[in-house]
């Protein structure tokens, strides 16, 4: 697994700094369009909510991005918060690759 030490930036923040703000749409504005309430897009452009693959869909019609980008910016920030929160996963014994190839 690769190391990233840097938290990796929410999704929600990229929608702020990169589109929102830039453009002076307003939250409400921006959900509206999107087809969501106010509250869902602002947990997500607050960092209390996550990107759903629905949300990625609308995200990427709105914006003329991939719902892949949306996706893959929610699973790196997710995987690195697991990964830099707890260590119990570290505990997990990996089965033999013996016995794995042999499945």
């Amino acid at each position: 697994m690769l190391k990233m030490t840097r938290k990796p930036t929410h999704p929600g923040t990229i929608i702020k700094e990169d589109y929102l703000l830039p453009l002076s749409i307003s939250i409400k504005d921006m959900a509206e369009n999107l087809g969501v309430s106010r509250k869902t897009l602002s947990k997500i452009v607050n960092e209390k909510g996550s990107i759903t693959p629905d949300m990625a869909l609308r995200l990427s019609r709105a914006f003329d991005t991939t719902p892949d980008l949306w996706m893959n910016l929610q699973k790196n920030y997710d995987l690195w918060c697991a990964k830099n929160s707890s260590t119990t996963w570290q505990l997990v014994k990996p089965i033999p690759a013996n016995l794995l190839h042999s499945m």
